[in-house]
């Protein structure tokens, strides 16, 4: 049924793109008011002219923001933007105060701000090869972002009242990824991150089930955004990976943000630390 997150306030990271923008969407198709949380307000840009390859996620296109859409389809007071840094503890602690103060209350964190750096370089890197700036960055924006937008959610979850006919404080919805559930080949940095985010969300889950707060993650498999965009510009590569997923190739950001708003639901009343697969079936092969 529609409306299955009405007037519910949610925050979302890395919100300005791919995943974190078709969960926006999805969030306000079902009456939920956001708050985009990203350090830049626009998509990314796809490709490198360069290279060839996949952009650094820091350069940017001209366009309609995520809030932008959100208040031309749903009105203005549904949606603002809210720049922050999410390996800023500062910036995420802001964050959540500022939707807060725009909103009321937070009753959905969905920590997805991720990259994958070895998806920009212009060949494969193995361990061997990586450098340790490439890890650094890897961990501080896909497990450190998860960890302070978890601090920082449950802080504020935990002391406010359950909304009017509700017993739930709260729901969190972090992003891992297939690849925190199997290795796929060199890509160390974001394997292990993603790792790491799926056992924290089962940590959390189980911190917080006393105080009513769910806690699961979405393993999604490989989407057409632009972190995949290596191999939508190889056809060899993307026909390779399409056979690794049973249910018709990769998949669109369109097909998890449904199964993220399902996470954020009455729908999980009895479900918590779960790591979803959802990935066209790409984990059973």
């Amino acid at each position: 049924m529609p409306g299955r997150l009405q007037d519910r306030i949610a925050l979302v990271t890395g919100a300005s793109s791919g995943l974190g923008r078709a969960i926006c969407l999805a969030f306000g198709a079902e009456g939920a008011r956001i708050c985009c949380v990203d350090i830049f307000e626009t998509p990314r840009n796809k490709t490198n002219a360069e290279t060839g390859k996949a952009d650094d996620y820091r350069n940017r296109v001209e366009g309609e923001s995520t809030a932008q859409e959100l208040q031309r389809l749903h009105g203005n007071d549904r949606a603002v933007f809210v720049k922050a840094d999410v390996t800023s503890a500062a910036d995420v602690e802001a964050a959540v105060a500022e939707c807060i103060e725009v909103f009321g209350r937070l009753d959905i964190m969905a920590n997805n701000a991720g990259i994958s750096v070895e998806s920009t370089h212009a060949i494969p890197h193995g361990i061997h090869e990586l450098s340790e700036h490439d890890w650094d960055r890897t961990m501080a924006i896909n497990v450190k972002g998860v960890f302070l937008g978890c601090k920082y959610a449950l802080a504020q979850m935990i002391k406010q009242e359950p909304l009017p006919g509700q017993r739930d404080k709260g729901w969190i919805v972090n992003t891992a990824s297939v690849q925190g559930l199997v290795a796929y080949h060199n890509t160390p940095a974001y394997t292990a991150s993603k790792g790491a985010v799926a056992q924290l969300t089962k940590q959390v889950a189980l911190d917080y089930a006393p105080h009513r707060i769910h806690c699961n993650a979405i393993c999604p498999g490989f989407l057409r955004t632009v972190m995949t965009q290596n191999l939508q510009n190889d056809p060899a590569a993307q026909a390779e990976i399409d056979k690794a997923h049973p249910f018709g190739g990769m998949g669109h950001p369109d097909d998890v943000a449904k199964a993220v708003v399902f996470l954020a639901s009455d729908d999980v009343a009895w479900m918590t630390g779960v790591n979803m697969p959802v990935d066209g079936g790409y984990t059973i092969m």
